[in-house]
């Protein structure tokens, strides 16, 4: 499964980058890129919840991220 990110810079010049599969999965950083990689590293966090309460699907072996 591919996930996507979506960023965009706030008004006070933070930036928010959110897993649009994964609802609730956003983080900000102080750069585009700290904050996709704040993003990925939760999005990874809840992939392995789920799959420590056998929560995932088959499609949660294969991850892969695009920045949109």
């Amino acid at each position: 499964m591919t996930f996507t990110i979506e960023y965009e810079q706030e008004e006070d010049g933070r930036w928010l980058a959110e897993v649009i599969e994964l609802p609730g999965v956003l983080a900000y950083g102080r750069t585009s890129e700290e904050a996709i990689a704040n993003a990925q590293a939760l999005a990874l966090r809840v992939i392995a919840d789920r799959l420590e309460h056998g929560e995932s699907a088959p499609e949660f072996l294969n991850i892969s991220f695009a920045a949109a």
